[in-house]
Parts: C-alpha cells; structure tokens; sequence
C-alpha cells in the first residue's frame, strides 16, 4: 500500500483520504505518513483540519510522525504548521510538542541539524514555548519535548528546571537528561545531581532524589558517590534504601 502511494499524485492521495471509511481513516493516514511523499505530505495537509478534526485521527496522525524511524524535514513542517497558532485540544496539542521533539531528534541523529530551517524552527518551538509556560503541566511536556529531542546544548536548561521546579517539573526534567548518553553527563551535571540527591539548597520528594541518585549511579558512578549514596540510605524509608542498594549491587555486578 506505501508503495502504491509512493507513486500517487496528491490529488489520488486526496480522494483516498476523503473516500476512506472511517474505520479505514487511520490506517491510510499512517500509511500517507509513512510514504513521506511530496504528495502524500501535501495530500494531509489539505485533508487535516486542526481546528475541526476529531482529535483521535490528529493523534494518530501525530503519533506517526512521532515514531517515524527516518523523518524528513517535510514532515516536520507539516506538524509545526498544523501546530501553529491554533486552538486545539490538550491532548493534541501535548502529542504535537512531544512529536516536535521526536521529530528534531531524528534529524538531528540524521546529521540535519543546522541544515533544515524547519529543525531550527522546531527547536525555536519547543524553547520558545518553554520560556513561555506558565502553568505546570505545560512546562512538563515541553521538558518531555526536549528528552525526545536530545539536543546537549539544551543541558543547562534541563539542569536550570531539575533543580529550581516544583515536583512534577523537576522528575520531568531528570527523566529527559537521563535519556542522554553517558559522554554528554559532565562533571557540571553531576553536581546538580548531587545537590538534589543530598538536598543542599531545598527538600525534594522522594521521586526526585532517586532519580537523582539513579543517573549518578548510571553514569560512571565516582567511588565517593556510591559510598554517599550508600550513607544517606540510612536515613531513609526501607523501600527507597533497598532500592538504591539493589541497584548498587547491580552495578557492582
């Protein structure tokens, strides 16, 4: 079917779309993703209405971008635009910016960044929004955003939200540095970790620290760091100091 529509003009493409049963919808917006033709492209972008759509076809839509194995730059033009300056439902709206960040991610592993406008515009999205952000949940997705995009030179920020954010802003901002590699944990961030693990400058919740003490310990523990960890587990509940002592031992293994 993707090969057929590889060699599809955007007008066949089209009429499929709008001649698809709806149970059948889904399945032939995946596949128009998946082909990543100029008129497949094209074709979807006539097709989605952002502002009308029933929002579980545009997470659909999304979700394909998304999890695109080799998106190209065209792509994510077409979700930033079906983005822009709309008023959509958050569910669709928090699948976009995730699949933003995806998307940059992907090219950027493609050697594309600073090549395409469209990744500096998908950056520019996601850390423009970010700055912007007022509301919690909104911070959330937009550091879930930068976890999928996997960019270093956006470290400090993630560092900046892991240390000063409340509870849910600072798990967020952890769980997206703990998805770089471990050549990308400098010395710099590892003293953020520490400081929230050893709660130096405010308290933290327990989810926290321990995601802390976790890219400590997945990240060429030094032998002073696994010894404080394992000193400040005396201090703890049972069920967080046994699990920081059984990924201790797994390590040591």
């Amino acid at each position: 079917f993707i090969q057929m529509l590889r060699s599809a003009k955007k007008r066949d493409v089209l009429e499929l779309l709008r001649r698809a049963p709806e149970e059948m919808l889904p399945f032939v917006v995946e596949a128009a993703v998946a082909t990543q033709s100029v008129a497949s492209l094209a074709a979807l972008s006539d097709f989605l209405n952002f502002g009308k759509e029933h929002k579980s076809l545009l997470e659909k839509f999304l979700y394909a971008a998304a999890f695109s194995p080799r998106p190209s730059g065209e792509l994510l033009r077409l979700v930033l635009d079906k983005l822009d300056g709309k008023q959509l439902a958050p569910e669709v709206w928090e699948t976009g910016i995730v699949a933003v960040g995806s998307l940059v991610g992907k090219l950027c592993q493609q050697k594309l960044c600073g090549l395409q406008q469209e990744v500096e515009r998908g950056v520019e999205t996601i850390l423009g929004g970010l700055r912007g952000a007022e509301e919690e949940p909104e911070v959330v997705v937009y550091l879930l955003a930068l976890g999928n995009a996997g960019l270093p030179e956006t470290i400090p920020t993630l560092l900046d939200y892991a240390e000063e954010g409340p509870t849910a802003v600072t798990t967020a901002a952890i769980s997206a540095l703990r998805r770089f590699p471990t050549w990308h944990i400098s010395s710099k961030v590892k003293r953020a970790m520490r400081r929230i693990f050893h709660e130096k400058r405010k308290s933290y919740e327990k989810t926290c620290r321990l995601a802390a003490a976790e890219m400590l310990l997945d990240n060429e523990p030094s032998p002073m760091d696994v010894l404080n960890i394992l000193l400040a587990t005396n201090e703890l509940e049972m069920e967080t100091a046994t699990f920081l002592l059984l990924k201790v031992q797994n390590s040591l293994r």
